[in-house]
């Protein structure tokens, strides 16, 4: 048997995929994870999601749909997780190339249904802000989940979507999500994690690292992202939900508008009218600002005395964990740095380390 779970955002969604299938699934059959390769500049120095042709070694699976394996590369200048992480799963990594637009995602979809036959079709997403409407304040990267959304509900299969640990994302608070969720499927354990505890110390995801946090026991606040954001570590954080389809791109604005979109631009430009940015110009931004930025040499003296004074500032906020990929910024180190501060970090203080988080102690 052969189970299809589209990783609604690419990135750390792709890696829970792996934990959902162990917890619902286990070892009765392998699976299929049709996910993006758009992994955040500190891996791929590129703004927007990586297409094919942007990687060697691709195999293909249909006409449109790529899988890729462990000896797959992608093409300087161009960075991707996903042969790394083909290489530590049992299951098949397939290429989401939304290059045109929610057509083209579609169109894939058509295609894997048709080869794979599937068992089922889950289509999953870390946070839940493939509900958001599009006007939320803090939300931050609805493109993504707005493509695998809108060509879900185009094809002629029954999909079911899920949404694990509700308001991680620090998208959309789970005050406002609770409402639109609907049974709950599953509560991850430890033991659910256990499965990618491997690949959350290198993957730098940090919703899904908080999904794995909250999982082991983890409870309080955590501080994410370039701009601090601040996310509740709850009893809820580890909880998958179903969400009817239909209900969800009745929700979803941005969803809906690019239904027929036949090219990612036309899907960026709708994200732009709708929710008032794209998150592609954010990283086109930052990139261009990050190439301006000259190197930093990481001394281990600096940064633990940068350190105590970041955790003793977070503290005044209320705030109990963070994550490797902010303290990186939070003390204007190098995204490329982040695996040297964080073997620092840990060798340093390992008390502090309630993986895959830091604790940023009392």
């Amino acid at each position: 048997m052969t189970r299809l779970i589209v990783a609604a955002g690419g990135g750390g969604d792709a890696v829970a995929a792996a934990i959902l299938h162990a917890a619902l699934y286990g070892d009765e059959d392998q699976a299929v994870i049709l996910t993006y390769a758009w992994d955040r500049l500190l891996i791929d120095p590129l703004p927007g999601p990586r297409g094919a042709d942007s990687f060697a070694g691709l195999e293909p699976v249909t006409q449109s749909v790529w899988s890729v394996p462990a000896e797959a590369q992608p093409i300087a200048p161009a960075g991707s997780t996903l042969p790394r992480l083909a290489s530590e799963l049992p299951h098949t990594l397939a290429l989401l190339d939304p290059h045109h637009g929610a057509e083209g995602i579609t169109r894939q979809l058509e295609e894997l249904v048709s080869h794979l036959a599937p068992t089922s079709i889950d289509l999953l997403d870390v946070g839940g802000d493939i509900l958001a409407q599009g006007d939320e304040p803090t939300l931050k990267s609805p493109l993504a989940d707005a493509l695998t959304l809108a060509a879900c509900c185009q094809v002629n299969a029954p999909i079911r979507l899920l949404v694990a640990g509700p308001g991680l994302d620090g998208e959309i608070s789970p005050d406002d999500l609770r409402p639109l969720l609907g049974a709950l499927v599953h509560t991850f354990t430890a033991e659910d994690v256990e499965v990618i505890s491997s690949i959350l110390e290198w993957h730098p995801s940090e919703t899904t690292a908080m999904l794995a946090a909250t999982a082991r026991g983890a409870r309080g606040i955590c501080e994410v992202r370039d701009a601090g954001l601040p996310v509740p570590l709850t009893d809820e954080g580890p909880t998958v939900h179903e969400v009817d389809l239909d209900d969800a791109l009745s929700h979803n604005s941005l969803a809906r508008a690019i239904m027929t979109t036949a090219a990612l631009d036309e899907a960026e430009a709708y994200s732009r009218e709708i929710c008032g940015f794209s998150e592609i110009d954010y990283e086109r931004n930052k990139a261009a600002w990050l190439k301006d930025q000259p190197p930093v040499t990481l001394n281990p003296e600096n940064v633990l005395s940068q350190l105590d004074r970041f955790q003793a500032d977070a503290r005044t906020r209320g705030i109990t964990h963070t994550t490797f990929r902010h303290i990186t910024e939070a003390l204007n180190l190098n995204g490329s740095q982040r695996d040297e501060l964080r073997r620092l970090l840990i060798h340093s203080r390992p008390d502090q380390y309630d993986a895959p988080l830091w604790n940023i102690g009392a």
